[in-house]
């Protein structure tokens, strides 16, 4: 038995699973647009709203169809069931061990839309809360997963005990919109004591949006300084340093504070040694004064700040392809469009992967505070040369040239 299949049976909380009795570290979901890759793929397949709502299949298309990796492959292959909403997809597998169970959970949402109501934000919230989106569970001794999503208004409950009021709580049966029209991304990560500390304290320095009073969205328990770290959310973080560290797997975690008012990308380029980066992000490519442009590290942004080393070249990724199929990957209305964050290191010896909260929207001069620079938001970062590769393949396509 190997060290690292040892210590997921060890494992005794909720973690990562690709589907029942198939514990990984952690595994990657990228869900494609509507245009290239509709509906659930196999005429078998679909959407049974297992969590709660109702179908909605928008006139426009809609797609649930997805390629996945996971420590125990980090190749990505394509799923073939409908993501999210079974017990044998990563994300349906994942979230239904911790819906239909018993863990203690934080749910956050900067897109709630009033389902549940969030006072100090209305039906969603900007600047300077967090631009994040995911869930965080854990039992008694503290062992857990946390789940990134980049999915609008899912999830909103994490229990069947407490369903959520006034909307669904399946992917593709949401009323308010989880926007299964566009690509989507997700990512679980097994997680121990320590780390779920260590995954809070990033969470609080990215003013993630919850409401610890909210038994929908958080159930608190377990070990006392974790129930007091999760007591301490949903509150703006004044935070300007950078919270950064590796989790026990080898992932890394950065989170970056609302009031250290930089391009985020950048920001994680300048953590990762200045390692070029590839990312995809929503990123509109005909409003280019409200995005970041690609740049090629010759010198850190106008809007930097001085205690940060200089980044390396970001560079904005515009089409990417799987099976000899290119879809795009620029934000925007309509189906053809991407509202997943993902990035590649393209330089140094360290293979990155990265996925992660935030766009590439905002400035590199003049108002600093501008969109995503004004906003928290975290990353996970995977070394391993295979998903680097792998998703370097995926997002592949044209890239927007570097505007310095």
């Amino acid at each position: 038995m190997t060290l690292a299949v040892s210590a997921m049976l060890a494992h005794a909380g909720p973690g990562p699973i690709l589907a029942a009795g198939q514990p990984v570290d952690w595994w990657f979901a990228f869900k494609f647009n509507a245009q290239t890759f509709p509906g659930c793929g196999q005429a078998a397949a679909a959407n049974t709203c297992a969590f709660g709502g109702t179908l909605q299949a928008p006139s426009s298309g809609y797609s649930q169809q997805y390629v996945y990796a996971s420590s125990a492959n980090a190749e990505l292959k394509q799923g073939s069931n409908c993501l999210g909403t079974t017990p044998t997809d990563p994300v349906g597998a994942t979230f239904g061990q911790v819906y239909q169970g018993s863990s203690y959970y934080v749910v956050w949402n900067d897109q709630f839309y009033s389902a549940p109501d969030v006072a100090h934000c209305g039906k969603s919230c900007s600047a300077p809360w967090g631009h994040s989106k995911g869930l965080l569970a854990w039992d008694d001794t503290g062992n857990g997963l946390v789940m990134q999503v980049s999915t609008p208004s899912w999830p909103a409950a994490a229990s069947q005990a407490r369903p959520r009021s006034g909307d669904g709580n399946t992917l593709g049966c949401i009323a308010s919109t989880d926007n299964i029209m566009v690509s989507q991304h997700f990512f679980a990560l097994r997680l121990n004591r320590a780390d779920v500390r260590t995954v809070l304290l990033a969470m609080q320095t990215a003013s993630v949006v919850t409401d610890p009073t909210n038994p929908q969205i958080v159930h608190n328990g377990g070990p006392q300084e974790i129930q007091d770290l999760v007591s301490q959310l949903g509150t703006k973080s004044q935070a300007r340093i950078v919270t950064s560290a590796p989790l026990s797997t080898g992932v890394r975690i950065i989170a970056k504070p609302a009031r250290l008012q930089v391009p985020p990308w950048q920001l994680v380029s300048t953590e990762l040694q200045s390692a070029a980066l590839k990312v995809a992000s929503w990123w509109e490519a005909d409003k280019p004064s409200q995005v970041i442009p690609s740049t090629d590290g010759s010198k850190p942004p106008a809007c930097w700040d001085s205690s940060l080393a200089q980044p390396g070249p970001v560079v904005n990724v515009l089409a990417g392809q799987w099976g000899g199929t290119p879809f795009s990957l620029t934000g925007g209305l309509g189906k053809n469009h991407n509202h997943a964050k993902l990035g590649i290191s393209t330089s140094g010896d360290r293979p990155y992967a990265i996925f992660g909260d935030m766009n590439q929207e905002g400035t590199l001069a003049g108002k600093c505070g501008a969109s995503q620079n004004g906003r928290g938001g975290m990353f996970f970062v995977v070394e391993d040369a295979a998903l680097n590769r792998s998703l370097g393949e995926l997002i592949g396509g044209a890239v927007s040239p570097p505007a310095n």
